[in-house]
């Protein structure tokens, strides 16, 4: 079911509804003071009130996401981690396995409730059912066009009973491989949709902010299903640039069939949320093109001279000045650049008139994935590898700790650094979300340790 379609039920037609994202509790409409909640992994509808104790509050309370199936619809993360999903028609919590059966079973569409300002949960892969309270256990049901079902499959929208009590993640829900920077005075976020077996995932959306805490969704800007001719599948690691009023946004992409090889691709829009449309028709980099490593992880930096270039790979890292039409660049004129360490997701930046080179290391899903950087007096280097800047921080949970990119605000030397770690709790390498925190520098312009946090 995708934005905007309507669920046809017994002849009628139920309005599409929207939620609100981040932390909420639900609350029945025909039983006031009782919420959705889950105990022994199994969904209820219990009385919770303020003397209710901290892990029964805990229970009632979900956070609401981009919905793992499609982002028209919602998914509901308990506290624990896990996501309400329906199994035998029955609702209860269970670990994300990033499957397509998962993700449909953890996924619902809001419509209108039965009383005004509340919503009621149709199914994504049956979307004639919808959840409902029966003997105040949570049902997946047939809809019956009655006054009592209407309300048993009621809820008012509520604030959360165990609310958030850390600034993490950057934005609800599962997203990885952040792209950080700046257009026109505002803050736009491009990362790869996450939660997904295999890294699996179709799609990216855009967010954008004025102060790095509170994020607008601007809804998805490229679906390699319907957008992108060669590419199906694995759309991982946007980054998007800025050239004469037009924005470019660079991703990996790969077939379900055919060449199975991942491939670089190149779309542009004129507004920095999209739509964004494919540049070329076929990929920027070829996976067969150059010898050695994975066409993965592009990323672009503009140099003060306008020059803009191009870096990819995993396994071998590459880098190349992109002509102006920032869609083209000269094959015979790529380089080889891979540093000490390096596995993946390099990003350049420069302060000063030094050029700094990071990159991942460690495999995504291990949680010993990290950031280290090297430093250097051109965009090709030589680079003096300098060491690792960002890693777990077990004490506090973090684990995977990488794929990052670097933001300066404006008219500062104020710097932010966005990366994703395994999802706090329960996360792995295919659950991980998106984090923003300091980076600073010492006097001899190297980088100070970044303390992840909370």
């Amino acid at each position: 079911m995708a934005a905007g379609l309507l669920v046809v039920l017994s002849g009628s037609a139920a309005q599409a509804a929207t939620l609100p994202v981040g932390a909420r509790s639900l609350e029945s409409v025909n039983h006031p003071g009782r919420y959705v909640r889950h105990l022994d992994y199994v969904g209820r509808l219990d009385p919770v009130s303020s003397g209710s104790t901290t892990q029964t509050k805990l229970d009632a309370t979900f956070t609401v996401v981009n919905g793992l199936a499609s982002p028209a619809c919602y998914s509901f993360q308990a506290k624990n981690g896990q996501f309400l999903r329906h199994r035998d028609w029955r609702l209860r919590i269970d670990a994300n396995s990033g499957d397509p059966i998962f993700r449909a079973d953890a996924t619902f569409c809001a419509v209108e409730g039965s009383v005004a300002g509340s919503v009621s949960l149709a199914s994504y892969n049956n979307p004639g059912r919808r959840i409902r309270h029966r003997d105040f256990t949570l049902w997946l049901d047939a809809y019956q066009d009655t006054a009592a079902f209407r309300t048993d499959s009621s809820f008012r929208i509520a604030a959360p009973w165990a609310p958030k009590t850390n600034r993490g993640p950057a934005i609800p829900g599962l997203f990885a491989d952040p792209h950080l920077t700046m257009f026109n005075g505002r803050y736009y976020l491009y990362p790869t949709t996450d939660g997904y077996a295999s890294w699996s995932g179709t799609y990216y959306k855009a967010f954008s902010s004025t102060d790095l805490v509170n994020w607008t969704d601007h809804g998805v800007s490229l679906d390699h299903g319907p957008d992108v001719s060669w590419a199906d599948n694995s759309a991982w690691a946007p980054a998007v640039a800025a050239r004469n009023g037009r924005y470019y946004l660079y991703f990996s992409g790969g077939a379900a069939s055919g060449n199975t090889a991942k491939q670089l691709g190149v779309a542009v829009a004129d507004s920095p949320t999209g739509p964004f449309r494919d540049a070329l028709g076929r990929p920027l980099v070829r996976g067969d093109q150059f010898s050695g490593g994975q066409a993965i992880d592009s990323m672009v930096f503009s140099d003060d001279d306008g020059q803009s270039y191009l870096y990819w790979g995993q396994g071998v890292a590459r880098a190349v000045r992109l002509n102006t039409d920032m869609v083209s660049f000269d094959p015979a004129q790529v380089r080889t650049i891979t540093p000490p360490g390096f596995n993946e997701a390099l990003f350049v930046f420069k302060r000063n008139s030094t050029y700094y080179l990071m990159w991942s290391e460690n495999d995504t899903r291990s949680e010993d994935y990290r950031v280290a950087y090297a430093t250097g007096t051109s965009p090709f280097g030589p680079w003096t590898k300098r060491g690792v800047v960002l890693q777990k921080r077990l004490e506090a949970g973090i684990k995977g700790t990488g794929h990052h990119s670097v933001v300066r605000a404006p008219g500062t030397d104020t710097w932010y650094v966005a990366y994703h770690r395994f999802a706090v709790p329960a996360g792995n390498g295919t659950n991980r979300e998106t984090a923003i925190d300091r980076m600073e520098f010492n006097s001899d312009g190297t980088i100070r340790p970044i303390v992840p946090t909370l």
